[in-house]
C-alpha cells in the first residue's frame, strides 16, 4: 500500500509514480468490451447474510482496512461446496461480544444454511483469511483461519461438528496472519502449513496518520517499520506440526506478506511459494527437494517491478495464462502501480501486464483478492479482481462509501491479452463496495465457475455465474488414495491440436480457499481427447477420452502410466 508516504510526522500524501506514464502512453488497451453480465448477485436468494465489520468502533487502527476472507470447503462431504467467511469485529476486549466467523451450509438447491453454532467454527479473533484441507488424513475437510494474534486450527469430526485443536496441533502463531496454504512440500503425502504474515503489530504500536486534508486516515505498513516473517509447519503426521521456518531457510528473508500462490514454477516436480509482500519485494521460494528453500525472486525477475521498486502486493494467483505448459504469475497491487503479470519462460519471468492490456484499466483502482477461470468456456483463462481502497484521501465513487470501488473483470483473448469486460466486475448493475477476498467455485454443480467475494466493511457477495452456457466445459476431482491429498497435481488437457495446462490448488487470490476440482473451458468441443495427470508423487498417468459437460473423478493409480516426462515447453 505505497500509494502514500510519511512526510511530516505521521501525515500521509498521495504518492505520483511513473506508471501512471506509463498508461498513458498504452491508453490504447482500456477499452472495454461491451457485454451481457457474466454474475449475478445472489446472496439474498442464497440465504447468505454475512456483513464484514471493520471494526466496533472506528479508531482507524491498521487491521480495521485489511481484514475479509473467504473460503469454498465441503466440510460436510455431499458433494457441494459450503462457504466460510471470517470476521474482523474487535480489535481490544469490550463490554459487546465480538462478532464470529460465519459457516453457511449449502443445501444443494441454491440456498445456504447458516451453522456455524452447531459446527462449532465461530471463531471470534480478529480474523483475516482461512484455508480448508484434510490435515490429518481422515477424509474430513478442516480449517484453519489466520488472525491478528492467535490462528486456529478447527479439526472437522466428521459428524458436522469441529473441534479446536490449535493447542495440541502447535500452530497458533500469534502475529497478524494473512493468507495461508495447505501443501506437501516435503512428498512424504500429508499435508503441511505455510502462513503469510504481515506486520509485527499490537494497539501498543498503533500510530496516529494522517490524510492531506488532515483528516484521520489508515497508516501505510511502511510508518511501522515492522516487517515479519512467514510460517512453514511440517506435518508430523500424528496431529502435530512442527515450526520448520528457520531449517527450511524462510528466515533468510521477510517482508510484509499478504498474498500466497503455489505451484512447480521451476518444473523440478517439488511445490514452490510465491510470496507478496505489501512494499516489500517479493519472495519466490523453490523448493530444493531436501526440506530447504531458496528465495530466487531476485534472479528470477519477480521481486520488484521492471523499474526496481517494491510494490504494494496484496493478492496472489498462478496459472499457465500463455499456454506454454509452465505457471504463470499475477498479482494486485495499489492504485497507481497497476498489478502484475509475469510470464514464467523456464523459471525466469518477464513483466507482460502491458502486453497483456492490463496496465492501463487497472492503474486507478487498488486490487485484492483475485483469480483465473474459464468463466466463459471459450478455452481461454479469464481474470476477476476485487477492488477497495485503503485510504481516503480521494473523493468517493459513491456517496458515504470512502473505500468503494467496482470490482474488474477481464476476458482472455487466448494470445496472452486481456479486454476488460464492461459492465465492470461483470455485473449489472455495477457492485462498489470495498473488495478483499475474492473465492472461486463452482458452487451450484452447474459446470461454471462462481465467485464469492468478502467486502470489508460490507456485505458478502456471491456472484452466480450466468455466462458459463456459451462454450462446453469439464471438470475433473482427483481421488488419491490412503489418506494422501492430490493439492499440487498437474492436469495437461488435449482437445483436437490444442493443450491446458491447470494444477490442483485451493490457495490463491487474498485470505481466500477455493474449489479444490480442476476445471477447463472447451469451447465448441464436445470431448477432452485425454488428461494426463502429474500426481505429487511423480506419478504421471494418462486417463480419457471424456465427454464434455460432466464431473469425472480420476483416481491414482488407475490411468495409463506415462512415461515421465512430457517436456512442458514441448507443447509450444
Amino acid at each position: 500500500m505505497k500509494q502514500h508516504e510519511p512526510s511530516s510526522g505521521s501525515r500521509i500524501v498521495p504518492r505520483f509514480t511513473p506508471v501512471l506514464l506509463l498508461c498513458a502512453a498504452i491508453s490504447s488497451t482500456t477499452s472495454a468490451v461491451d457485454t451481457e453480465a457474466w454474475f449475478e448477485e445472489v446472496s439474498t436468494e442464497a440465504g447468505i447474510d454475512f456483513e464484514q465489520v471493520r471494526a466496533n468502533p472506528v479508531r482507524y487502527w491498521f487491521p480495521e482496512i485489511m481484514s475479509g476472507g473467504a473460503a469454498w470447503c465441503d466440510v460436510d462431504g455431499d458433494g457441494w461446496l459450503d462457504l466460510y467467511l471470517v470476521q474482523g469485529g474487535e480489535l481490544e476486549p469490550g463490554s459487546e461480544p465480538a462478532p464470529g466467523n460465519r459457516l453457511y451450509l449449502n443445501m444443494g438447491n441454491g440456498r445456504f444454511s447458516d451453522a456455524t453454532e452447531t459446527a462449532g467454527v465461530g471463531d471470534t479473533g480478529y480474523g483475516m483469511g482461512v484455508a480448508c484441507a484434510d490435515f490429518d488424513g481422515d477424509g474430513h475437510q478442516d480449517l484453519y483461519v489466520t488472525n491478528v494474534g492467535a490462528n486456529v486450527l478447527y479439526r472437522n469430526r466428521g459428524d458436522g461438528t469441529f473441534v479446536d485443536v490449535t493447542e495440541q496441533a502447535g500452530v497458533g502463531h500469534e502475529s497478524w496472519g494473512a493468507s495461508a496454504a495447505f501443501l506437501d512440500y516435503d512428498r512424504d503425502s500429508d499435508l503441511d502449513l505455510f502462513v503469510t504474515n504481515y506486520v509485527n503489530w499490537s494497539p501498543e504500536r498503533e500510530l496516529t496518520c494522517t490524510s492531506g486534508a488532515k483528516k484521520r486516515d489508515y497508516c501505510q505498513p511502511e510508518n511501522y517499520n515492522a516487517s515479519a516473517r512467514d510460517v512453514l509447519y511440517r506435518n508430523e503426521g500424528d496431529g502435530r506440526f512442527t515450526d520448520v521456518s528457520r531449517e527450511a531457510g524462510l528466515w533468510a528473508a521477510f517482508g510484509n506478506g499478504l498474498g500466497v500462490a503455489l505451484d512447480d514454477f521451476d518444473g523440478d516436480g517439488w511445490p514452490d511459494l510465491y510470496v507478496t509482500n505489501d512494499g516489500t519485494p517479493n519472495q519466490l521460494w523453490i523448493n530444493q527437494g531436501d526440506g530447504h528453500f531458496v528465495d530466487e525472486a531476485l534472479m528470477a525477475g519477480a521481486a520488484v517491478n521492471m523499474m526496481g521498486t517494491a510494490e504494494a502486493g496484496m493478492g496472489a494467483a498462478a496459472a499457465d495464462v500463455d499456454a506454454d505448459g509452465d505457471p504463470d504469475l499475477f498479482m494486485t497491487h495499489l492504485r497507481g502501480e497497476t498489478h502484475t503479470l509475469y510470464l514464467n519462460q523456464g523459471g525466469f519471468f518477464i513483466d507482460h501486464t502491458a502486453g497483456a492490456g492490463l496496465a492501463a484499466p487497472v492503474v486507478a483502482f487498488t486490487g485484492f483478492g483475485t483469480g483465473f477461470a474459464d468463466f466463459d468456456h471459450d478455452g481461454h483463462l479469464d481474470l476477476f479482481v476485487t477492488n477497495g481502497r485503503v485510504v481516503q484521501t480521494l473523493a468517493p465513487i459513491v456517496e458515504g462509501k470512502p473505500f468503494a470501488e467496482p470490482n474488474q473483470l477481464f476476458r482472455g483473448q487466448g494470445n496472452g491479452r486481456f479486454e476488460e469486460v464492461s459492465p465492470r466486475g461483470g455485473t449489472n448493475p455495477e457492485l462498489v463496495e470495498n473488495g478483499r477476498a475474492a473465492a472461486f467455485a463452482d458452487y451450484d454443480n452447474d459446470g461454471d465457475i462462481d465467485v464469492a467475494v468478502v467486502n470489508n466493511g460490507g456485505p458478502a457477495q456471491l456472484l452466480r455465474n450466468s455466462s458459463g452456457s456459451r462454450g462446453q466445459w469439464v471438470m475433473f476431482r482427483l481421488k488419491n488414495g490412503g489418506g494422501r491429498s492430490p493439492l499440487g497435481a498437474r492436469l495437461r488437457v488435449a482437445i483436437g491440436d490444442r493443450v491446458q495446462w491447470r494444477t490442483a490448488e485451493t490457495a490463491y487470490s487474498y485470505c481466500a480457499a477455493n474449489d479444490p476440482r480442476v476445471h477447463f473451458g472447451l469451447g465448441a468441443s464436445g470431448t477432452v481427447d485425454e488428461v494426463l495427470v502429474v500426481w505429487p508423487d511423480g506419478l504421471e498417468e494418462a486417463f480419457g477420452p471424456f465427454p464434455a459437460n460432466r464431473l469425472h473423478d480420476l483416481h491414482h493409480g488407475t490411468g495409463r502410466e506415462n512415461t515421465p516426462s512430457t517436456p512442458r515447453g514441448a507443447d509450444r
